[in-house]
This record gives C-alpha cells, structure tokens and sequence, in this order.
C-alpha cells in the first residue's frame, strides 16, 4: 500500500503540473472564488516560500539524499513501523519526488495552487507535491511527539 501511495501522489502531481503548463503558463490566473482561490502558474527556483533561489544543485543533492535515506529506513524498519508511520513515509516520498522531477526535468518546481488568507494575505503558490510533503512532516512529528512512530496498532 505504502508504494502504491508514493505512486499514485507522483503521478497525480506531474499530471496536474502539466495541466498547469499547458492551460496556465504564459496567462493569466485563472479565478476559482474571487479574492480567495485562483491557479496561477509559477515557476518555483527555489524552496518552500521561494527561498534559496536559484540554488538547483543543492536541491537536487539534498532531495536525493533525504529520498534515500527516507526510503532504505522505510524498507528496513517496515514491519515496526505503524499505518500512520507509512502513511507518512508514503506522503513524503511521494511529494518530495514530484519537486525532484521538476528540477531535473525544468530546472525549477512548476507550483500552481493560490490562495488569498482573509482578503489580504497572498499565500505562497504550491502544488500536489507540496501538499504531501506539509502534510507527512505534520503527521511525522505528531506521531514522534506522541512516541507512536514505531508502534504497530
């Protein structure tokens, strides 16, 4: 289940990203909820928030590394590890391979889902890779937090 999850995130993530090519590059943001949620296409050279621009190689070396890390601790300790651990695992392998894929095929993460918070706060642009990865890192500390990473249930 664990890899057929990472699969499934990879590839809804590269297909939505070429949705976002193809129909929003080069145009404007299409509006979803006026003053709220918009896809707007952005070519992302940096990380989480836009920081660390234009620093490819880092990001390449350091995904590498984190994926196999991430995936040899994942095979090795699979059995002691819960649904929810696995889950996380999945999340984040998943999501971090789709940002991985962009930067080796384009240079930069293609991100393309806007949000406007309380009518002023323009949240970062992200996409479906990012969704995974926020959300396996919330899930992973939680359940570190509470000691239920290893636990079967």
């Amino acid at each position: 289940m664990t890899f057929i999850l990472t699969i499934m995130i990879v590839i809804l993530d590269q297909l939505s990203k070429l949705a976002a090519i193809r129909y929003l590059k080069d145009k404007k943001p299409y509006i979803i909820i006026d003053n709220f949620f918009q896809l707007h296409y952005v070519e992302n050279r940096g990380a989480a928030f836009g920081i660390l621009q234009h620093k490819r190689g880092f990001f390449i070396v350091i995904t590498l590394a984190i994926l196999i890390f991430v995936s040899l601790y994942l095979v090795k300790h699979y059995d002691i590890l819960n649904k929810f651990s696995k889950l996380g695992f999945a999340l984040l392998i998943g999501g971090a391979t789709g940002n991985f894929i962009d930067r080796i095929r384009f240079g930069y993460v293609v991100d393309f889902i806007s949000f406007k918070l309380i009518n002023r706060y323009d949240f970062p642009v992200f996409n479906i890779a990012d969704i995974a990865i926020v959300v396996s890192t919330i899930l992973i500390v939680f359940l570190v937090m509470f000691d239920k990473f290893e636990v079967r249930w």
